[in-house]
C-alpha cells in the first residue's frame, strides 16, 4: 500500500555535468553510426577530464564512420553544450579513439541466422515505471529536477553569461495520500562565470525557479540551498572526470522504482538494457494513461542470445483497476512479444535519435515528430481499456 505521508527526493543534473558530457558524446556516437547504417552495432564508452574526449568500447558498422568523423562530432557535442573553458574547450582538448570490432562470438549469439531469431545482446533485468503524479507520468521529485535544470540551460544558452554549463539539482517534496502537496528543500548547485555568493546565485536563478515549479508547491517555509558550499566556478570534466552510464537513476525514475543496473547511453538498440527499458516505460505509460492503475512497474529479464524474455512481471501497487496477470498475459504481444527484434520494430528504434536523450531523462519528455521519445506515446491506451 501507499504510505499515507512520507518525505521523498530525487535530484538531476545538467547537461555540463561532466558524467552527461560523456553520456552525450557517447550517444553521439551511436547517432553517427546508425546515420549511415540502421543495422550498425555501437557500445561506446567515454571518459572526461580536463581537456581530454577518450572513446573507448565496440562497433560494427561501415567504414565511412571514421575516426576523424566521430571527433568532429563529438567536439561540435561539447561546443552545443557549452564548454569554452580554459580546463575543457571544445576545440582544445586532446581527443583519442580506441574503439575497436565487436567480439565474432558475442556478434554469433545476437544476429539472427537461418531459424534463429535475432537474440538479445547481454543477459540482464530492466524495469519500466509510471505513475501520475505528474501529467508525463512521472515521479513528481525527478521531473521537477529535471525541469528546473532545463529551464536554467535554456536561460544559459540564451544569453545569460554568468551561467556555465555544470549544474545540480534536488527537489524534496511532502507526500500525503500518495500526492505531493509542498516542496520542503530545493537544492541546486551552479557553475557561473563570476565567483558569486550563494545569495547573489539564488537571485539570479529563482524566479526560473519559481517559473517551472507548480503553483502552491513552493511556500514560505520551503528551504532553499543555493551553491550552498560557496563558489562554483571550476566545474565540468575540468572539475571532476566524468563517465559514460554514472547517472542512470537521474535517467530514469530518480529512486522511485527499482533499476536493473543497466545504462542507456552509448549502446545501440539491439542492447536490451536500453531498448527494453524504453519498452518497458512505454507500456507501464500506457497502463497509467488507460486509466488501470495509478502507479505501475514492470521487470523483464533475458539471457543472451536468446530472443524471447525470461521472465515478465506486473506490480500496480494495489492502485490497479485491472488483474495484473492479465496484464502479464496481454502487454507482451502489443509490442513483438518483447523481443529485441519486436521491440526495435515497433518503436522503431533503428535511428539517430539518441544524442538528445542524453540530459534531462530519456522518460517523461514529449515524443518528436522524426521518431525521437518514441517510448513515450500513449498510442496503447484504446487496446489497453479493452482488456479492463
Amino acid at each position: 500500500m501507499i504510505r499515507p505521508s512520507y518525505i521523498f527526493t530525487s535530484e538531476s543534473v545538467s547537461e555540463g555535468h561532466p558524467d552527461k558530457v560523456a553520456d552525450r558524446i557517447s550517444d553521439t556516437v551511436v547517432d553517427a553510426f546508425l546515420e549511415a547504417d540502421p543495422q550498425a552495432r555501437v557500445a561506446c564508452e567515454t571518459l572526461v577530464t580536463t581537456n581530454r574526449i577518450v572513446l573507448a568500447g565496440e562497433v560494427r558498422g561501415p567504414a565511412s564512420v571514421t575516426p576523424e568523423l566521430l571527433e568532429e562530432r563529438a567536439r561540435a557535442a561539447v561546443r552545443e553544450i557549452g564548454y569554452e573553458q580554459e580546463g575543457f574547450h571544445w576545440e582544445e582538448a586532446d581527443f583519442a579513439s580506441h574503439l575497436h570490432a565487436q567480439s565474432a562470438e558475442i556478434a554469433q549469439g545476437v544476429d539472427a541466422a537461418g531459424n534463429k531469431d535475432e537474440g538479445a545482446g547481454d543477459q540482464g533485468i530492466m524495469f519500466g515505471y509510471a505513475v501520475d503524479e505528474t501529467p508525463e507520468l512521472m515521479p513528481a521529485t525527478l521531473q521537477y529536477s529535471h525541469n528546473i535544470l532545463r529551464r536554467l540551460a535554456e536561460v544559459r544558452h540564451g544569453g545569460e553569461r554568468a551561467l556555465q554549463p555544470d549544474a545540480k539539482s534536488q527537489v524534496t517534496l511532502q507526500y500525503e495520500d500518495g500526492r505531493p502537496v509542498r516542496a520542503l528543500k530545493i537544492v541546486v548547485s551552479h557553475q557561473t562565470t563570476d565567483r558569486l555568493e550563494s545569495a547573489e546565485v539564488r537571485a539570479l536563478i529563482e524566479p526560473h525557479v519559481r517559473a517551472v515549479m507548480p503553483e502552491g508547491l513552493l511556500t514560505e517555509e520551503t528551504e532553499w540551498m543555493v551553491n550552498p558550499t560557496g563558489a562554483f566556478q571550476i566545474g565540468g570534466p575540468d572539475g571532476d572526470a566524468g563517465l559514460t552510464g554514472r547517472k542512470i537513476i537521474v535517467d530514469t525514475y530518480g529512486g522511485a522504482a527499482p533499476h536493473g543496473g543497466g545504462a542507456f547511453s552509448g549502446k545501440d538498440p539491439t542492447k536490451v538494457d536500453r531498448s527494453a527499458a524504453y519498452a518497458l516505460r512505454y507500456l507501464a505509460k500506457n497502463v497509467v494513461a488507460a486509466g488501470l492503475a495509478r502507479r505501475c512497474t514492470l521487470q523483464v529479464s533475458y539471457a543472451i542470445g536468446v530472443s524471447r524474455p525470461l521472465s515478465f512481471y506486473v506490480n500496480l501497487h494495489d492502485t490497479g483497476e485491472i488483474d495484473p496477470a492479465k496484464l502479464e498475459s496481454a502487454l507482451p504481444d502489443l509490442i513483438g512479444g518483447l523481443t529485441p527484434r519486436g521491440i526495435r520494430e515497433h518503436l522503431e528504434l533503428n535511428r539517430a535519435i539518441y544524442q538528445r536523450s542524453a540530459a534531462y531523462g530519456h522518460f517523461g519528455r514529449l515524443p518528436d515528430a522524426d521518431g525521437g521519445f518514441s517510448w513515450e506515446r500513449t498510442d496503447l491506451v484504446d487496446q489497453l481499456r479493452g482488456l479492463a
